[in-house]
């Protein structure tokens, strides 16, 4: 069974959300930080469009996206990074996933910003991606690197 627009009742826009994300058939996703407070509904739609499982941060694959939950509780961000740029491809973008404001485990948007180029990473923009979480995009800038 797949949830669709139809069927999610009430969270009709959770699977629009997963397209809004930019992700393409075949890619592979890094997901880590899933916890039971995570949306299920949103995570089945992001399958759905790579038509891919998950893998884990125990990994060896290289991976086009990484999906991080992310609580203020579950330790240093900065850190949080710089483990998750080790799986990335060049050119590969991290999807941050925060509770939104009010909700248990907030994240202040100062403390994204702030993180971010301490591990080479630049923020391109915030979704509102399910009833409870908030998007981040974040990518290496192509100056970021070098060869």
């Amino acid at each position: 069974m797949s949830a669709t627009a139809d069927h999610a009742d009430g969270k009709g826009g959770t699977p629009n959300m997963a397209s809004r994300l930019g992700l393409e058939a075949g890619w592979v996703v890094q997901e880590i930080g899933y916890d039971d407070d995570c949306d299920d509904d949103f995570r089945d739609a992001i399958r759905e469009i790579t038509g891919e499982a998950f893998v884990d941060d125990d990994t060896d694959e290289v991976v086009d996206v990484v999906l991080l939950w992310f609580r203020e509780d579950d330790g240093d961000l900065v850190d949080a990074f710089f483990d998750i740029l080790t799986d990335l491809k060049a050119g590969g973008v991290v999807w941050l996933l925060t509770p939104k404001v009010g909700r248990d485990g907030y994240v202040e948007t100062s403390d994204i910003a702030e993180a971010a180029p301490v591990a080479g990473l630049a923020t391109t923009s915030t979704l509102s991606v399910t009833e409870d979480w908030s998007a981040t995009k974040l990518v290496v800038p192509k100056s970021g690197r070098r060869g």
